[in-house]
């Protein structure tokens, strides 16, 4: 996914940032050893710039959509309010044993909340306001899900969405991928949104986050 930028300067970034605790090492490389598409794994470095965030805004309540197997959710739980809770969602309940793995193995299990399914179906069933939201799941459906979250998030609250520059393919307008297609739609989507201030940081995949006016 790194092919795009230089690899000199990830390099360079990755060794001066704040490393990889030992937990989500642990994780990652299970992840890579027994998951399918591990590729789909939150970057070590882009988990420090979750984790920092986090760290920053120090959440009360996070809407995660795109559990995998919950290395991300970890790492914004290091920001966590004491009292806060994560939701977290995803598809495939062959994943829950692992994130529940490593959920106990952080002692943050009781702040973090697991959905199994149809994530258009079970946020409407979420009656919270969030603080927080990182979406990193089909990117097809990103603008509907921007729909059904856009009203869940407080004024001044984060949103973060992961893969918004898909391995450089939005360059190319003419591209005929329905994900090409539809990420270029959803970064002009929240580029106009008055309600948001938007930046894309130029970070493995591409992260796009917007502070909610």
């Amino acid at each position: 996914m790194n092919e795009f930028i230089n690899k000199n300067i990830i390099d360079y970034v990755e060794f001066n940032s704040q490393q990889e605790p030992s937990l989500l090492k642990e994780l990652n490389k299970e992840t890579n050893l027994k998951i399918l598409n591990p590729r789909m794994l939150c970057s070590s470095y882009q988990g420090r710039v979750l984790s920092i965030i986090s760290k920053i805004i120090k959440p009360k309540k996070v809407l995660e959509i795109g559990t995998y197997t919950g290395y991300s959710a970890l790492c914004i739980a290091e920001g966590l309010d004491h009292n806060g809770i994560i939701h977290t969602i995803d598809i495939n309940e062959e994943l829950k044993d692992i994130q529940n793995k490593y959920f106990i193995k952080s002692g943050l299990v009781n702040q973090i909340q697991q959905h199994v399914g149809n994530a258009l179906k079970i946020i409407p069933k979420i009656n919270e306001i969030f603080d927080f939201v990182y979406l990193d799941a089909d990117k097809e459906n990103y603008i509907e899900y921007f729909d059904l979250i856009i009203d869940k998030i407080i004024s001044g609250g984060v949103l973060i969405c992961d893969n918004v520059l898909w391995s450089g393919k939005v360059l190319n307008p003419k591209n005929q991928d329905l994900i090409t297609q539809k990420l270029i739609e959803f970064n002009k989507l929240l580029k106009k949104d008055k309600r948001l201030d938007t930046i894309i940081l130029p970070i493995r995949d591409g992260l796009s986050i917007c502070r909610k006016i």
